[in-house]
């Protein structure tokens, strides 16, 4: 690992002024007193207002400036989705730690050249999925590891949710980088991974088309076949204004429910199953999720163990969404490459 910076705050530069960054990553970055030193947009205007609006002292329009100033340890990456690789590796070259924004990028190519770059650099590079930093993500990880419910068999996941006005914008415009595999479904995969292990083999998607659907697709249904034999169903949505999130995973030895347990609050509840009858999991710790990803990416940079969800972490992620995206253009299964 490179040589790391004195015993103290993490100071950090952010490369895209994003509604991430205001409403979850800058208050995670000050709760675990770290710094923010300066401010990256492509838009003067806006990083002038961005870094006025969050009291940081400097912007700019150039990734090289912020990523190359002597103040800055580690870099947040939560610009455009096409631009995450050339940020990325321009991050490390600078010898800076990343944290980036899911998808890593928009071909598997892209997202293996950043992690190799930042591996050859030597610096801790980490996938903002925040479920794995899930108070109720956590505790079902937890019961699989007892094995109390046995040998898992199948998740369902409902992430099915509705979008606030204010987030739809490329989401929903973007044929290519927007829609709700590489903005929803994708963290799914995170999911999983992070409670059962494993990862996805194949990917059969299906979504909602019809003259009220936008440009890219705001509703899917998959059927995943994971490794260990474990079947995951998902439902990933922005129209769901309704019905509260959940996961769900069965073993041959039980059960386990949740609700309220997709989102990025630490929010939800937990039930174990066995023979019909369910008993509610204790959820002691309910930090944020933000500040709980934070907290572990620090400790990566200081003492060199893995972040939460690793850079490879989020190379398998985007390998089954694109999957899924194959699948709809073809309509067939499409398998997935081992990571």
């Amino acid at each position: 690992m490179s040589d790391q910076h004195s015993p103290g705050p993490t100071r950090w530069a952010l490369i895209g002024a994003s509604d991430i960054a205001s409403t979850r990553i800058i208050p995670a970055i000050r709760a675990h007193g770290g710094h923010i030193q300066v401010v990256q947009s492509g838009d003067e205007s806006w990083a002038t207002e961005y870094a006025e609006r969050h009291e940081v002292d400097a912007w700019t329009t150039s990734v090289d400036d912020a990523v190359g100033r002597d103040d800055v340890d580690a870099v947040y990456v939560s610009s455009h989705n096409a631009k995450h690789r050339d940020q990325v590796i321009t991050a490390a070259e600078a010898g800076k730690h990343v944290l980036a924004e899911k998808p890593l990028a928009l071909s598997l190519d892209d997202a293996l050249a950043m992690v190799e770059v930042c591996e050859n650099a030597g610096i801790v590079m980490a996938t903002n999925h925040h479920l794995p930093a899930s108070p109720t993500h956590m505790v079902m990880k937890e019961i699989v590891a007892s094995g109390e419910i046995g040998s898992v068999r199948a998740v369902h996941v409902n992430h099915a949710v509705g979008i606030p006005d204010r987030l739809r914008g490329w989401r929903v415009d973007d044929p290519v980088a927007g829609g709700v595999i590489l903005d929803v479904f994708i963290h799914d995969m995170a999911a999983v991974r992070a409670i059962v292990g494993g990862q996805a083999r194949s990917v059969m998607a299906a979504a909602r088309r019809g003259p009220d659907v936008p440009a890219a697709p705001n509703s899917v249904m998959t059927v995943v076949e994971w490794t260990d034999d474990i079947i995951v169903q998902t439902h990933d949505a922005y129209d769901n204004y309704h019905l509260p999130s959940g996961l769900e995973i069965l073993g041959d030895g039980g059960a386990i429910g949740s609700s309220e347990s997709m989102t990025g609050d630490p929010v939800g509840d937990v039930t174990v199953y066995h023979d019909g009858v369910g008993t509610p999991a204790v959820i002691s710790v309910r930090d944020d999720l933000y500040l709980t990803t934070v907290r572990s990416f620090d400790a990566a940079i200081h003492t060199g163990v893995d972040p939460l969800v690793t850079g490879l972490d989020g190379v398998r992620s985007l390998a089954a969404a694109l999957a899924a995206q194959q699948s709809l253009d073809t309509g067939c299964i499409q398998s997935v490459p081992s990571i």
